[in-house]
């Protein structure tokens, strides 16, 4: 079992509090965890700020642009991955721009990359950016998944979709990794359908374990009919991290951060129909036993990697201790699941 963690890139106002991270304090975090053992980190991704945070914030967040950022951190480590958690395509338009992008950093980073794709779960967003554009989210997703395994593919690229078109395109130098890992975000059945027909791996968030379970074996069956090694597609499901010495001390911290407020946000979206009362079962809040006994249950049921661990705190201070905590007291009682320093 594979362990990551969440780089906070564009979480100001929604996990975090603003102002949270600082590029010094990005560059700081990532080098920990590269210290710590840590297979990589995972930034998310947001243009402009959501209706919710302005409400509850007078300052606005302050959101990195995760392959820029990327770029930059790469060149300050040597061995710690660098995933998006995910990049939202829709939010980008010219798909050959960005597949230019991801090769050249992919290249750059010594093959260190990992894209995490998803629709977003803010459409108020997609209607920011793209004013007056009827599309249909989920579609554009999984056509831009097409467009860029032809770019990444082919060395005359060619495609002609509803939402995306080009033609006779060498896009070179390809993602120094063959294939570029792509992970699908998202919880609902048809993300899970995504990740079994385009990705290498699905990338869910927070989800409770019975869902979770059921999601799996839809997974399975779903790659099974479309001839794919259902082995061979990594499940990396995002949780909520927050450690303590009692039970009661963790559910009380993770209740006054602003991680739960940032919950409570998605309930009518990513965590539609999940009550709030079942996000502390749903996700690693508790001493290290039970957040180390958790684990151990996520692995028996198939999951290969905790991607993204989302620490819920509200100083980076706090961000540091605990995913120090997490890798010093509970990576070592998940006995074979230590995290790896190679490539998948």
């Amino acid at each position: 079992m594979r362990v990551s963690v969440a780089l906070p890139t564009c979480m100001e106002g929604m996990i975090y509090p603003i102002p949270f991270a600082s590029p010094e304090q990005l560059v700081q975090i990532v080098e920990r965890a590269e210290s710590l053992g840590y297979h990589s980190v995972w930034g998310n991704d947001h243009m402009t700020t959501q209706a919710y945070v302005r409400q509850r914030f007078d300052q606005p967040p302050r959101y990195w642009e995760p392959l820029v950022t990327y770029a930059y951190l790469a060149a300050r480590t040597r061995r710690i991955r660098f995933g998006t958690g995910v990049l939202v395509t829709p939010l980008r338009r010219d798909i050959v721009v960005l597949a230019k992008q991801i090769a050249t950093l992919d290249q750059f980073s010594g093959g260190r990359l990992l894209v995490g794709v998803g629709v977003g779960a803010y459409r108020e967003e997609f209607e920011a950016l793209q004013p007056g554009r009827k599309v249909h989210r989920g579609r554009l997703l999984e056509e831009s998944l097409r467009a860029l395994r032809t770019l990444f593919n082919e060395r005359e690229a060619s495609f002609r979709g509803t939402y995306y078109s080009f033609h006779d395109v060498q896009l070179f130098p390809k993602p120094k990794q063959q294939p570029l890992p792509l992970y699908v975000g998202g919880n609902s059945l048809n993300a899970v359908r995504r990740a079994a027909r385009y990705g290498q791996g699905w990338m869910p968030a927070a989800l409770p374990a019975h869902q979770l379970l059921q999601r799996l074996e839809v997974l399975r069956s779903e790659a099974e009919i479309r001839g794919r090694d259902p082995g061979s597609l990594e499940t990396a499901p995002q949780m909520v991290v927050l450690l303590a010495r009692t039970h009661e001390e963790a559910v009380s911290r993770f209740r006054r951060s602003q991680m739960y407020h940032h919950l409570l946000s998605l309930q009518t979206s990513t965590l539609r129909g999940q009550e709030a009362s079942a996000f502390e079962d749903a996700n690693l809040i508790g001493t290290p036993d039970e957040v180390a006994a958790k684990a151990r249950d996520l692995r028996a049921a198939g999951v290969t990697h905790l991607a993204a661990l989302l620490f819920a705190v509200n100083t980076v201070s706090e961000f540091i201790e605990q995913m120090s905590w997490f890798a010093e007291e509970i990576v070592p009682l998940l006995e074979d699941a230590k995290p790896q320093a190679g490539v998948p």
